[in-house]
């Protein structure tokens, strides 16, 4: 091969070799291009997040207040203690020194720090609560040497009544996994019974935060900028503090039950349920022995027995008999029945209360005496479809529609139920017991409230409602015989004014209109004083009522458990509750 064709070869590849190096450069510079020009913004923001980073501000929640503006629920300032884990230089010594700070052992917190081992270090992890103002002033004075610590002012939920409102306000806890699916934080408190839970959402506010710039590394280098977080939505209750007080106070030690609300438009002026919790306690973390011994506690101190639970409502059911009975023209008011203390129905004896008997008595006389004779003749003529509809009508066997969660509908018998639940047909001798509120029905206090409210308005359904703003329907009209109800009311004022089961309650210048109800809780085949019975197996003692009689502005049911006798037991605690509202108004009568 000649030197120039040699020459000419290796500059042809020279020249390709260039090409190549022109193509890759090229290539290269189009992806810096790209990068840089056509996709900057993207990588910029990238870039800037990898640094920025955003840490919550919790919101207040919002107060409640009374209906006269008293305060029920407040925020009080709670000190913590947080770790800012990318200032700590050695981890053991900032343990403990904050050990000896707090008097704790270094073992404890070092096992609370365990917890945020997946937290990011940037993020202060909170390592004691509730500090004292001494803890508070000592590690402020060893802020300059112990950067890594932080105190944070929170915000605790303070129930000012504690026991008094607790079923009511309810309490605050950990986020459920149903409420963390609907997006609330691992840290969030959210409201567990009550009206914390039915308003959880306004009560709450609007969390704000706080963007801070962090190193490689994770270390906290400083603040930009923050959103502050908005307090919640304070609410006022329907709730009447010196009737809700007088109410537990009357309650006492037994176990059961006081509603008392307007029956003009549904608004509870009083809802106690006892025993009950101390909703401050639940306001720092509660312990695994602690839940256990509230939830080991006797009579369910947790269950709030006015729509939680259901009972045989007893005599107070005689209010709807009559109603109906009257309604469907199965007797007339002049119509009698004789109480001889016992009767026959179905080849089966079926004994009144009173064991000599009532002699012969009309409606009036059987409301007032609590004739369980009389009931049962007009129960049997009625039939028990006839009863489920008027039963029905007074709002048993659905749920009163009440702004708080939990509410029981309670069981309205019919033959259909009978089939559906029982698998077995419904017996004739079945209906005489319901006649006198005892079988298979079932009612919360609540709906008998709801069912006094009907009697007492004059024949309208009202929304029991605990928060003044609730969204809930006016007062709705019911097909129900208005004669009916007049008459009823006149039988149910001389329960307590004219020498009936009710007269504990009686009032000198107060028209009260009630009915007392003592329901058995074992069958009792005699006639059994249930006092001299073992505590759970004593007779339920109810009193239902209304005032004034004629002009209604409150409705008070009072439910004892295993309290014995409705007279006395259920009655005495209604008056002291008629007596603290009324305080007022009440006037001697003047001699006529």
């Amino acid at each position: 091969m000649r030197v120039g064709e040699h020459k000419e070869d290796l500059v042809a590849r020279l020249r390709l070799l260039a090409r190549l190096v022109l193509v890759a450069l090229a290539i290269e510079g189009g992806f810096f291009w790209v990068v840089q020009v056509v996709r900057g913004s993207y990588y910029e923001t990238l870039a800037e997040n990898n640094r920025l980073r955003k840490l919550p501000l919790n919101a207040p929640r919002g107060l409640i207040y009374d209906r006269d503006g008293r305060l029920l629920v407040e925020n009080v300032p709670s000190y913590n203690l947080l770790l800012d884990r990318s200032r700590m230089r050695n981890a053991d010594a900032s343990l403990r020194f904050a050990a000896t700070l707090l008097e704790r052992p270094p073992e404890e917190l070092r096992s609370e720090l365990e917890r945020y081992r997946s937290t990011p270090s940037f993020a202060p992890v909170l390592l004691a609560e509730n500090l004292t103002l001494g803890e508070v002033a000592r590690f402020s004075a060893q802020s300059l040497e112990h950067p890594e610590f932080e105190i944070e002012v929170g915000h605790l939920r303070l129930y000012r009544h504690g026991l008094q409102t607790a079923h009511v306000l309810g309490y605050l806890g950990e986020p459920s996994l149903s409420d963390l699916q609907a997006g609330r934080g691992p840290g969030d408190l959210v409201g567990k019974k009550g009206v914390e839970q039915r308003y959880d959402q306004e009560l709450r506010g609007h969390h704000g935060e706080r963007v801070v710039v962090v190193d490689s590394r994770g270390r906290l280098l400083e603040q930009l900028r923050g959103e502050s977080a908005q307090a919640g939505q304070n609410l006022e209750l329907t709730l009447d503090l010196d009737l809700q007080q007088a109410a537990s106070e009357a309650l006492a030690d037994q176990v059961g039950t006081v509603v008392a609300l307007d029956p003009r438009n549904g608004e509870i002026l009083a809802l106690v349920s006892s025993p009950a919790f101390n909703p401050n306690q639940f306001v720092r973390h509660l312990g695994v022995e602690q839940w256990r011994d509230l939830l080991q506690a006797p009579n369910n101190p947790l269950l709030d027995r006015a729509l939680q639970n259901t009972y045989s409502p007893g005599s107070v059911f005689k209010a709807v008999i009559a109603v109906a009975a009257l309604s469907e023209h199965v007797v007339e008011p002049s119509d009698t029945v004789f109480c001889g203390g016992v009767t026959t129905f179905y080849n089966r004896p079926f004994r009144c209360w009173k064991k000599e008997g009532h002699g012969r008595v009309d409606l009036l006389a059987a409301l007032k005496g609590s004739c369980d004779i009389y009931f049962y003749t007009v129960g049997q003529k009625l039939g028990i479809e006839r009863i489920a509809k008027y039963a029905r009508l007074f709002g048993f066997d659905r749920t009163t529609g009440i702004d708080l969660a939990g509410e029981k509908s309670g069981i309205v018998p019919d033959p259909r139920w009978s089939l559906l639940n029982r698998r077995t047909p419904w017996y004739a001798g079945e209906t005489i017991s319901v006649a006198i509120g005892q079988g298979p029905l079932l009612v919360t206090p609540l709906q008998v409230a709801e069912m006094m409210a009907v009697i007492a308005n004059g024949g309208y359904r009202v929304t029991p409602h605990i928060v003044k703003d609730a969204p809930v329907p006016g007062p709705q009209p019911l097909p129900i015989d208005h004669d009916a109800l007049t008459r009823v009311r006149q039988g149910l004022w001389a329960v307590v004014n004219d020498g009936g089961t009710g007269q504990a309650a009686q009032i000198a210048g107060l028209d009260i209109a009630g009915k007392t109800s003592t329901v058995q809780v074992i069958a009792q085949h005699t006639w059994t004083d249930s006092s001299t019975l073992p505590f759970e197996q004593r007779d339920h003692a109810w009193f239902g009522s209304f005032a004034p009689a004629f002009d209604p502005r409150l409705v008070v049911v009072v439910f004892v458990e295993h309290g014995g006798k409705g007279s006395a037991a259920a009655a005495p605690i209604a008056k002291r509750i008629y007596e603290t509202y009324f305080r007022n108004v009440l006037a001697p009568r003047q001699p006529s």
